[in-house]
């Protein structure tokens, strides 16, 4: 082992242990080490952004830009020129979370950490760039490294950035403390929600509290839409199709004896399918206005939209799963297992290409499940190269089938969208 990295606490599959040299295995640790001791949030990652251009310049790729002005894209050379491209998409944003890890690198910013592993993910990208330039794919491979997944704005700025202008599929991951490090989630279909909002004002008429008749509460109309919501995801989604409506906000009032004109309620929905969004929307809208009028009231309704649910497309799900069997063997690939409401915005990418968002092990095998967005989030550094391996492989599996199809006329692999 390098110097001054320590003993292994989740040890590496040898076929993945076989692919980094003790330098780049060290140069890749001291990546990860200065991210995270430098954490950035949206849109401001500049020093984070130099640091992953820095670290892709030394492998001579093709084309090495920003875009999205925190954003860096390269380009690494295939084997077959006009072959089709594929593209890997890590992210590299932190959250507003003051750090409570204890390790020797964490952050010396305060209330900023890597609390949700983009450390990690911007690493093991470049680490795949690594694998890549030495041992190339079919078609060129494009390197992403996104700002700003944790604000839902990045994947549409690299995107209007041009960073999928000739991609065929993609490929993205994200550390999962609830699998040890050698294990690796590949599903088709759904693995992520859609995360949308809404802001719902009832407007009232105020008067005196000793005289109530006087006025349109919105007060009791604010609790009357609060119980009503929360009926509909028991009685209006069928109970095998996930979502959630959870209500996180509410505001109303000045004093105690005095009953407002306006209250506000706050909240947020997810699905895993495009008819469930659909529906969650309709409702919180129909809702609002109806205890609206009941309570003698006006409803003012705002929804935001968030990003759609990521849905991976069977063929590059197959791809990926491929790849990763072919590195950590057939009990390295494991079901998912849970339904996720959380959200993530590489589904911007798979609405436009088809592709595969994996969910990689980063628990030390005797390690606890520690979740994501804690102040005591950590991820194994051995899935850095995990992570690595898995997607550069994947990247090469696809640009092979992808090249296949190519060959023999086959139409392009479906995006794996749900029928609305």
């Amino acid at each position: 082992m390098a110097a001054g990295i320590p003993e292994s606490t989740a040890p590496l599959p040898p076929a993945v242990a076989s692919l980094f040299d003790a330098p780049t295995r060290a140069s890749l640790l001291e990546l990860r080490r200065a991210l995270h001791a430098d954490p950035e949030l949206a849109f401001q990652e500049h020093r984070t952004a130099a640091r992953l251009e820095e670290a892709l310049r030394t492998l001579a790729p093709l084309r090495l830009e920003r875009v999205a002005t925190t954003g860096v894209v390269a380009r690494f050379r295939g084997r077959r020129p006009g072959a089709p491209v594929t593209a890997i998409r890590g992210d590299i944003d932190a959250l507003p979370i003051q750090e409570a890890t204890g390790l020797p690198f964490s952050s010396r910013n305060p209330g900023v950490m890597h609390a949700c592993g983009h450390d990690v993910h911007a690493t093991w990208t470049v680490g795949a760039a690594h694998l890549l330039a030495r041992d190339p794919a079919e078609g060129d491979v494009v390197i992403i490294l996104q700002p700003a997944e944790e604000t839902g704005g990045g994947a549409l700025s690299m995107i209007e950035g041009g960073a999928l202008s000739d991609v065929a599929a993609i490929f993205g991951g994200h550390v999962d403390r609830r699998f040890p490090v050698g294990q690796v989630v590949a599903d088709p279909g759904p693995l992520a929600a859609s995360a949308d909002a809404f802001r719902i004002e009832l407007v009232g008429r105020g008067a005196h509290a000793a005289r109530p008749h006087e006025s349109a509460d919105p007060i009791v109309g604010l609790g009357a839409l609060i119980a009503a919501l929360h009926t509909v995801v028991s009685r209006k989604l069928d109970p095998a199709d996930p979502g959630a409506l959870t209500i996180g906000r509410v505001e109303a009032g000045t004093a105690s004896n005095v009953i407002p004109e306006l209250a506000l309620l706050h909240g947020t929905m997810r699905a895993v399918t495009p008819r469930t969004r659909a529906l969650l929307r309709e409702q919180v809208r129909l809702m609002a206005e109806h205890v609206a009028i009941a309570y003698g009231l006006e409803a003012r309704v705002t929804l935001d939209d968030g990003t759609p649910p990521v849905i991976n497309a069977p063929d590059a799900a197959a791809w990926a799963r491929e790849a990763a069997t072919s590195l950590l063997g057939s009990n390295g690939v494991v079901p998912f297992g849970i339904v996720n409401l959380g959200g993530e915005d590489f589904s911007h990418y798979l609405e436009r290409v088809p592709g595969c968002f994996l969910r990689i092990g980063a628990r030390e095998h005797d390690g606890p499940p520690t979740p994501a967005h804690s102040p005591r989030f950590q991820a194994a550094e051995e899935s850095i190269f995990v992570g690595a391996a898995v997607l550069a492989a994947a990247a090469r599996t696809a640009s092979r089938r992808l090249l296949d199809q190519k060959s023999s006329g086959s139409s392009r692999p479906s995006r794996g969208r749900s029928t609305p």
